[in-house]
């Protein structure tokens, strides 16, 4: 038999706080003492670029404890919904529970309306998320993500970034956050011009991301040793696509050959 319980509105995350109390995500007083005995691992280089058709998400896959590797391979671009994506960096645990967290509110909210969210208002409940996470983001555990997606109904792709305090801001060409980001902010500016291609797009987020890994030691690049590359993910009118592999390995090859000839 389908529990019915008091609350009957389309938040999952207000669903859990009236309903199932039990299962809400760990408190912050805990979350914190447990981060601050066993150190607190970082997302760092994260980047999102508008093109003709949509939107290019990229991020490095390098997590740091202050001058140590934490993680080579961690995942810091996820799809939200169909045409969504949030690029994560900061405290690396609050960060992917958030970006699952959205996920599971976005397609909540479908089921229970029927249809999906706009993408603005996709990019208010995030914004919501990052205010509760306030509190820990006080004591360290700051979440500074990139919202981007395919908004359907203004035909085009549009991005956000964050402040701690959940302050929004959209972006009309491109933005990049973390560690890294000056350096990739920097040389997105150089590269960026009216209507871009997808190829130039992807293109132009790769060499971002080794720009910023050349500049900055929280950034990590191509690793050739382990076959671990940035990742790279489309957003446009037909859905997310994932940069392949080979695409993105014969793209590093391609730029560091040119650097080599002096370009």
């Amino acid at each position: 038999m389908l529990f019915r319980g008091q609350y009957q509105g389309s938040s999952f995350s207000e669903l859990l706080t009236v309903d199932y109390p039990h299962l809400q995500p760990e408190p912050v007083r805990d979350l914190v003492a447990r981060a601050m005995g066993e150190g607190i691992p970082h997302g760092t280089t994260v980047l999102a670029l508008k093109y003709v058709d949509g939107v290019v998400v990229a991020g490095d896959r390098l997590a740091t404890e202050g001058y140590r590797v934490a993680s080579r391979d961690v995942q810091k671009v996820y799809p939200t919904d169909s045409h969504s994506l949030i690029a994560i960096a900061g405290a690396a645990g609050p960060c992917i529970e958030m970006a699952r967290l959205l996920r599971i509110e976005l397609e909540h909210y479908e089921k229970i309306e029927g249809e999906q969210l706009e993408l603005e208002g996709k990019a208010n409940k995030l914004s919501q998320m990052i205010r509760a996470n306030l509190p820990a983001a006080m004591q360290g555990l700051v979440v500074v993500p990139i919202f981007a997606g395919y908004d359907r109904r203004r035909r085009c792709g549009r991005l956000w970034k964050y402040d701690v305090t959940g302050g929004r801001y959209e972006e009309t060409d491109f933005e990049s956050t973390g560690s890294g980001s000056l350096y990739a902010r920097e040389s997105l500016k150089k590269m960026r011009r009216p209507n871009l291609s997808q190829a130039d797009a992807v293109q132009a987020a790769m060499e971002a991301l080794m720009n910023a890994a050349d500049e900055d030691r929280g950034t990590g690049g191509v690793d050739m040793v382990r076959k671990i590359y940035p990742t790279l993910q489309v957003c446009n009118a037909v859905g997310i696509e994932v940069v392949p592999e080979e695409q993105v390995d014969a793209m590093y090859r391609e730029l560091i050959a040119r650097r080599m000839q002096g370009e």
